[in-house]
């Protein structure tokens, strides 16, 4: 034990943490050699996390989130809109746009906020729940933004990851202009949720002022949580 800390249950939440990031899974070797320990460390560490429901191994070895893990997802998303929706409704209000707040499922973008703005002439109908991929929308490509560089990333992602938000046009929906942010994840406590902020409205949107307004909406729910704002 260092600085209060048990060193037992450190690796335990350190080996979730990977698991959870590790898109398939990861088998007992890839990570005993993330946590730098021998597999028999490994070994017990999984199978005191299986015995949680944090974890189960699949028929070919893979070691993937439990339903006790799912159970506190969800728990945090709850948290998260609770959280956000007043941050949410107050970009609605300033931009005169529908705002929303979105979340990566596996290859998904789902929309599990939205807020209309009450002056608006005519609001875009964004429902909650409604889901499309990652690489179509504002919203899908903010999210990719917000993940490391990879080769193989949409010029429309390294735009987004240029400028701190992205910006489509028609994507979703004919005649929609969209603008997103990636918001910042604090490294631990939010294991796996990836979020962006947004606005979507007609082509008569302000765009430099819905670039701003997101932005800064983006790095202040981030703050809230505990992440970078």
């Amino acid at each position: 034990m260092s600085g209060g800390r048990l060193q037992t249950v450190d690796r335990g939440i350190a080996a979730l943490f990977m698991v959870a990031r590790a898109e398939g899974g990861l088998k007992i070797a890839e990570l005993a050699e993330q946590l730098e320990l021998n597999r028999a460390i490994v070994y017990r560490i999984v199978a005191t996390l299986s015995d949680h429901g944090m974890v189960q191994r699949l028929k070919d070895g893979r070691i993937v989130l439990g339903s006790g893990a799912i159970l506190l997802a969800a728990h945090s998303e709850a948290n998260i809109r609770a959280l956000a929706r007043p941050i949410i409704e107050s970009l609605a209000e300033r931009t005169c746009a529908t705002a929303f707040l979105s979340m990566a499922h596996g290859t998904e973008c789902v929309a599990i906020l939205t807020a209309e703005a009450r002056n608006a002439f005519l609001n875009i109908q964004y429902r909650l729940g409604s889901r499309h991929p990652l690489n179509i929308g504002a919203a899908g490509l903010a999210i990719l933004a917000g993940r490391q560089e990879r080769p193989d990333d949409l010029e429309a992602v390294r735009i987004a990851r240029r400028d701190g938000c992205s910006v489509t046009r028609g994507e979703l929906q004919p005649g929609a202009l969209g603008v997103a942010s990636p918001v910042q994840m604090p490294s631990k406590g939010f294991a796996g949720i990836e979020l962006s902020i947004g606005v979507v409205a007609l082509e008569n949107l302000d765009l430099d002022g819905a670039r701003e307004a997101v932005m800064h909406t983006a790095k202040s729910l981030s703050a809230q949580l505990g992440g970078p704002g």
